[in-house]
Order: C-alpha cells, then structure tokens, then sequence
C-alpha cells in the first residue's frame, strides 16, 4: 500500500453496535451497583447504631423503673412513719385531755 492509499482507508468501526451499546450499560450497572452497596451499608450502619440507642433506651428504662420502685417503697416506708408518730401524738393528746378532763372533775 502506498501512503495515498493509507489516507482512504477509513478507521475500522467499532465492534457490533450491541458492544458499543452493552459498554455504557456495564458502566451503568456497577455504579448502580457501587450505589446500591454503599446505601446498604448506609442502612447497615444506621440500623446499627439504632439498635444501640434502643438498647440504651432499654437499660435506662430499667434502671429508671427500679428508682422509680425504690422511691416507692421509700415513700410507703415514710408514710408508715407518719402514721405511727400521728397515733403516738393522737394517744398523748388524749391521755393529757383526759388528765385534763379528771383535774375539773376533781
């Protein structure tokens, strides 16, 4: 071949259209794919890091429960406490009123 004969053959086309036409899909489902496996482990992550605050939740419950249930008892013990000074100072204030009571009788 001589050099003129070089400048009209054309450059070869590209392979069939479907290769041309399959390249830019390939391209297209591994960055979809890239994308979908980075939103998974988005979610993963997220899902992780909710189930932590869930349990968190959970133990703070529990433990909120338990000096919610202590104070209760505290408060019922308290209460008692009261009851009984009030029927000691109620039986003194009776017995002094009587004592009280016989003297006018007297």
């Amino acid at each position: 071949m001589t050099e003129g004969s070089k400048a009209l053959v054309a450059p070869s086309p590209p392979s069939s259209p479907s290769e041309t036409l399959s390249r830019p899909l390939a391209d297209s489902e591994s960055q979809m794919s890239n994308l979908v496996y980075e939103v998974s482990q988005h979610f993963q992550a997220a899902m992780e890091n909710m189930l932590k605050m869930i349990n968190d939740v959970d133990r703070s419950s529990i433990e909120i429960m338990e000096e919610m249930e202590k104070c209760k008892d505290s408060a019922s013990l308290k209460r008692q406490i009261l009851a009984d000074e009030k029927e000691r100072f109620q039986k003194a204030a009776y017995t002094i009123i009587g004592m009280l009571n016989s003297r006018e009788i007297n």
